[in-house]
């Protein structure tokens, strides 16, 4: 498996991390996906998370839920101080 130069490694890193918990897993599943055989531990590397996380969001791209249809957290009240 061929990886990918450092500057878009560098570029990937940077997207990873401004991205939320939920769309990290997902996004690390589909650059794994890219990849093929050897991806999963590439991408793990990449970014530093474990490969179950990646896993995870293979899964959840794999299922046919709404991938927009959970909160993360619940939504606060307008309003309290």
């Amino acid at each position: 498996m061929d990886g990918y130069s450092a500057k878009v490694e560098q570029q990937m890193s940077r997207l990873y991390r401004s991205l939320d918990e939920r769309d990290r897993r997902r996004y690390a599943a589909v650059e794994a996906e890219k990849l093929g055989h050897g991806g999963l531990e590439y991408v793990s590397k990449l970014f530093g998370c474990d490969p179950k996380t990646i896993r995870r969001g293979m899964a959840e791209l794999e299922s046919e839920d709404d991938l927009e249809s959970e909160r993360q957290r619940k939504k606060g009240v307008a309003g309290n101080p």
